[in-house]
């Protein structure tokens, strides 16, 4: 049967050929409309390699977590759109747990439901603020009482890296304010400021993370040296099969 659902047009089925094509043609799934991004991944907004690393995969879930304003996204994705998944195809493919994405889809809406995922500006206020404080101090101590040892570990101290660091996690997520923009802007000031780290680094990394995290090669906080962190049995033969290939 026709992968997805168009006149004239015949693919394989979700779990054989269409993985592999839609690997090298740049296809993918979300709410069992079929997208040809073969083009468009270059002008993604959060990266080429985030898009590709879902090529030939149903992607609604990334979809949904990362665009908080769905309706302007499917203006851009409508072009796009190729198809749709035949009438006797799973909405997900076979390698992935169709019970456990119910859930997973189950527990979020029940989050979203009970308000958990709406922030307490306030508590971000204070945090920043204190942020703040702390820093000063730090510069004032170094200031008043010089370089010497003792007032350059009182320095330390309080200085707030930990806590300027998962704040600007939290608005590099768009989690503190409802319009991006205000997020983007207080995102920079913190992480390129007060950090002295680059906000679109970071943002590209940690995009590409959670989109699929723990996956070798398309995450990027384990994508490392291949010898390092190579732990557990099957984590070890995925790194050494990649060596074989590279070496090959």
């Amino acid at each position: 049967s026709p992968w997805f659902a168009q006149p004239g047009q015949e693919r394989g089925s979700f779990g054989g050929q269409t993985q592999a094509r839609g690997a090298g043609e740049r296809w993918l799934v979300i709410d069992r409309k079929v997208y040809d991004i073969s083009q468009f991944y270059r002008r993604h907004p959060g990266g080429a390699r985030l898009l590709v690393s879902h090529a030939g995969q149903d992607a609604t879930d990334a979809f949904v977590a990362f665009h908080p304003d769905k309706v302007l996204v499917n203006k851009y994705l409508k072009p796009l759109q190729i198809g749709e998944l035949a009438p006797d195809q799973p909405s997900i493919e076979p390698t992935k747990n169709e019970m456990l994405v119910k859930d997973f889809r189950e527990l979020r809406a029940t989050v979203e439901r009970m308000g958990l995922l709406e922030p307490n500006q306030l508590f971000f206020f204070l945090l920043l603020a204190h942020i703040l404080l702390l820093d000063t101090a730090a510069w004032l101590i170094l200031l008043y009482f010089g370089t010497s040892l003792v007032p350059f570990v009182l320095s330390l101290l309080v200085l707030t890296i930990s806590q300027a660091s998962w704040l600007q996690h939290d608005l590099g997520h768009l989690s503190v304010f409802r319009k991006a923009k205000w997020n983007h802007l207080l995102h920079k000031f913190v992480m390129c400021h007060l950090i002295g780290a680059s906000a679109n680094w970071w943002t590209l990394l940690h995009s590409q993370h959670h989109a699929k995290p723990n996956c070798f090669h398309k995450d990027p906080d384990i994508d490392m040296h291949p010898f390092l962190f190579t732990l557990g049995k099957k984590f070890s033969v995925e790194v050494s099969v990649w060596v074989g290939e590279v070496q090959n």
